[in-house]
């Protein structure tokens, strides 16, 4: 955690806020990479990183606040993961110099690669070259080859060329980094009771918490996404997916685009609907969807009534899925289900509004 989501980012934001020691035998003014040395540029990036709260959805977390207002007031451990990692790619191109900004995207894709919850070795592998890379180009980009910036390479530089063969041996990085272990010392001193005993207590705590874990994996059904523990009204799917609520209580008609896009699924599955249906679709709309990973997905039908809000609501509807081969990317106008044939079981379905595709 204090590695890629405290001294990195700390370093390479000094270097572009001009704020690490220079040299007497050095300037500031050959720092091309010096991008925030202006505090009104400063001033203005952290406001768009404010900004760009709304577009979070919640299961970031905590959204990185206004980095340079808040970076030395307890900016904390996954604002800069989502800051260093997430935004700045995209707040940084066009304005860091076109070899910076390369160099940077390789830290970022190398990062991304570890903290994953599973990582393959080919993953792993792509990560541990783009590591060797950033440091070994860090090296000739910054510091140039003079030794009035050695002190540019910070051990955590040289520390990222471990992060590959470690995963191999301990997992994943993001698993196995301080955010479980503080997690995990916050849930047990949430449990302590017994203070004239604490340890005894604690250890008793701990076999419960392990007894627990175990159960889980013998019975899934048990865990939070079980039937019995939805909130009222869910519906759920298979496969960890569930529809939540707000919903319609009756059909409503759709709009002409996404009537012609039923019209066509329905043909293509061979469901014999009824010529008003087909020639006015009408479907009841849900707002939101559980995934099996715990994230929630919304649509635009109910976000939108939040736009007088944007300060305070986190969009939850944009998706990338993947269809026909390729990954596509989309928004998420609402849920619905269907029965397709007669005696088979509704399914969920969601209309979508294809953005792009990779």
């Amino acid at each position: 955690m204090h590695l890629a989501a405290l001294n990195i980012p700390d370093l390479l934001i000094s270097l572009w806020r001009a704020t690490l020691n220079c040299d007497a035998n050095d300037s500031k003014d050959y720092w091309d990479w010096a991008i925030f040395r202006d505090a009104e540029i400063w001033k203005a990036h952290g406001k768009t990183v404010a900004d760009a709260t709304p577009y979070l959805p919640g299961s970031f977390d905590r959204p990185p606040r206004n980095i340079a207002e808040k970076l030395t007031s307890g900016y904390k451990a996954v604002e800069f993961l989502t800051y260093l990692y997430g935004l700045a790619p995209a707040l940084l191109y066009g304005i860091l110099p076109t070899q910076y900004w390369e160099h940077f995207c390789k830290l970022v894709k190398a990062i991304r690669l570890v903290y994953q919850r599973t990582v393959t070795t080919d993953h792993l592998a792509d990560a541990h070259t783009l590591f060797l890379e950033f440091a070994e180009e860090f090296e000739q980009l910054y510091v140039q080859r003079k030794g009035t910036r050695v002190h540019f390479v910070r051990q955590s530089i040289h520390a990222t060329t471990h992060i590959g063969p470690e995963s191999c041996r301990m997992g994943p990085y993001g698993i196995v980094s301080q955010f479980p272990i503080e997690r995990v010392i916050g849930d047990l001193g949430r449990d302590l009771r017994q203070h004239s005993n604490p340890f005894g207590n604690l250890a008793m705590i701990a076999q419960r918490h392990c007894q627990a874990n175990a159960i889980y994996h013998l019975y899934p059904q048990f865990r939070k996404n079980a039937p019995s523990n939805l909130p009222n009204g869910a519906l759920p799917l298979g496969d960890g997916y569930v529809l939540l609520r707000a919903t319609e209580r009756t059909a409503t008609h759709t709009t002409s685009p996404e009537a012609a896009a039923l019209r066509e699924f329905v043909r293509s599955h061979g469901v014999a609907a009824s010529e008003e249906w087909l020639t006015h679709p009408r479907v009841a709309r849900w707002a939101r969807l559980s995934l099996p990973n715990g994230q929630i997905a919304r649509t635009k039908w109910r976000e939108e009534l939040g736009f007088g809000r944007l300060n305070t609501i986190r969009i939850a509807r944009q998706i990338k899925y993947d269809g026909n081969g390729s990954s596509h990317f989309g928004e998420v106008q609402y849920f619905f289900k269907l029965q397709l044939h007669s005696g088979e079981p509704h399914k969920g379905y969601a209309m979508v509004s294809i953005s792009s595709e990779k």
